[in-house]
């Protein structure tokens, strides 16, 4: 379930019984150290827009990634109605200044995109995150459906929950219902809130693997641990679209 690849380096270990050291390196080393970054993006787009919105992205987006890579643009079928998120890379906050004053004055993507895509929305939204010091991004098997969790954490940062929360993520790979993508940590947006998103195969595998996962004590006890430093927690089902690199 977890391909050739382990995406959460650790967990091998907790698994044998090692335990975690908590420090500040959880929350300042490899995450600040590398530089990449993953820019997210939420669009409402009108409601009659919509068809529009995806056609004209599907016939343009390759305007945009010329300029850099997107990871990711799915739809949301649940928890948010017209909208699409995506999610972009960086190396750094200089190649993201270079890459937005590139856009600026590429005529092609100013004309045959932007001009006739912004009149479709109704709001953005963008978050900067790093990928959690312990996890690698991954890919999924085939194509499926995608769960973003997004849960605010109390202050004090990953010194202070970390450990928690990852033996929480740990237990539910290890159902082996669901497929990790991806921990991202907010650099910029509302501070102390996580993204988790996960690769299933349909979303009645999802429905039926969560089922199983609620009477797994592993899962039950990782939980009941972590939830101590949880504020609130939103679930949102997303779609890839036809021209997604995740699928």
């Amino acid at each position: 379930m977890l391909g050739s690849r382990a995406l959460c380096r650790g967990i091998a270990a907790a698994g044998r019984g090692v335990g975690l050291q908590v420090s500040s390196s959880f929350a300042t080393g490899p995450r600040q150290s590398d530089g990449t970054f993953y820019e997210f993006r939420t669009y409402t787009v009108k409601p009659d827009k919509m068809k529009d919105f995806l056609e004209l992205t599907s016939k343009n987006i390759h305007l945009r990634t010329a300029h850099s890579p997107v990871v990711g643009y799915w739809t949301l079928e649940f928890g948010g109605m017209n909208k699409t998120f995506h999610i972009w890379k960086y190396d750094s906050f200089a190649q993201r200044a270079a890459v937005r004053a590139a856009l600026a004055v590429d005529q092609e993507w100013q004309e045959k995109y932007l001009s006739r895509m912004l009149p479709m929305l109704h709001k953005q939204e963008n978050e900067i995150t790093y990928l959690v010091p312990w996890c690698e991004l991954g890919s999924p098997p085939k194509d499926g459906v995608y769960e973003l969790v997004t849960f605010q954490m109390k202050p004090g940062g990953p010194a202070v929950w970390g450990q928690s929360f990852k033996a929480a993520v740990s237990a539910h790979i290890k159902t082996g219902y669901t497929k990790l993508i991806g921990v991202f940590h907010t650099e910029y947006g509302l501070l102390n809130r996580v993204h988790v998103l996960w690769w299933n195969e349909n979303p009645d595998s999802r429905a039926a693997g969560r089922h199983y996962a609620h009477e797994d004590p592993r899962v039950v006890a990782a939980v009941r641990e972590s939830v101590q430093f949880l504020e609130s927690q939103q679930n949102f089902l997303l779609l890839p679209t036809g021209f997604s690199p995740l699928k």
